[in-house]
């Protein structure tokens, strides 16, 4: 049986922060525009909403229309965000600590927090609720959601110049058999937990005592391109025929 008295003390102790700005340049307005006639920011704030881990889901935005779709479909929008941390530079780290101290300026009130990105609305609620038991279960400080590289061998990669002249990145892997070669990681925006205290000392996720929680590659799709934007699509749309065939 679920000693619930145990679940409602961590779920009083876990925060989430959406970071999405209204400023995207490569796919615009992409955190409000529509994927699959829902808004793409809908799918986090329900992933969050279901798994029930959190007491407040907070979307920290500059944008007044990202701000009232978010209130309606049931996220908190406390704030808007200063522009100083909505340009094309400010590290999405320092927006969900800013997040964190607006919404615990005591530095008491909560202990874990989980970033979870609006451009990645394929995660769902039972990813969320695994990857937090993979946090507690590992004590680490800091865990970020990472997903195998898929058909491209990574170790094979290579720079081409103005010239069109490759360099390769790892020379001595080149030259190695695939089925040879360490499995490489790929981090992706879906899932990051970090222990606030953690966050506000080192003021990024990448600490010391960090761990990766392995999702799947779909699962974990960055929406940053229009081909980004329609690889999604395909895939939320198989997702949803999927339950309900």
């Amino acid at each position: 049986m679920k000693n619930y008295g145990l679940f409602k003390m961590v779920v009083g102790k876990n925060i989430a922060v959406i970071p999405a700005r209204a400023g995207s340049k490569r796919v615009i307005n992409k955190n409000i525009r529509e994927m699959c006639g829902r808004p793409l920011i809908s799918y986090t704030i329900e992933a969050a909403k279901k798994c029930g881990l959190f007491s407040h889901i907070i979307v920290s935005t500059d944008g007044e229309e990202i701000a009232a779709i978010s209130e309606e479909y049931g996220a908190e929008v406390p704030f808007i965000r200063d522009n100083n941390l909505a340009d094309d530079y400010c590290p999405v780290s320092l927006v969900t600590l800013d997040a964190i101290n607006k919404m615990d300026f005591k530095s008491d009130q909560y202990e874990n927090v989980c970033q979870l990105m609006a451009n990645c609305p394929l995660r769902d609620d039972i990813d969320i609720l695994n990857s937090h038991q993979q946090f507690l279960e590992t004590r680490s400080d800091a865990q970020i959601s990472v997903t195998k590289y898929g058909w491209f061998n990574p170790w094979w990669a290579m720079k081409c110049d103005v010239n069109n002249k490759l360099t390769p990145i790892f020379e001595q892997q080149l030259s190695e058999r695939s089925q040879d070669l360490s499995e490489l990681y790929c981090p992706t925006g879906a899932i990051w937990w970090a222990k606030i205290n953690t966050l506000r000392k080192e003021r990024t996720f990448h600490c010391t005592n960090r761990t990766g929680w392995v999702i799947p590659w779909e699962k974990g799709v960055d929406i940053d391109t229009e081909d980004d934007w329609k690889l999604a699509e395909i895939l939320m749309k198989n997702k949803q025929w999927i339950k309900n065939d």
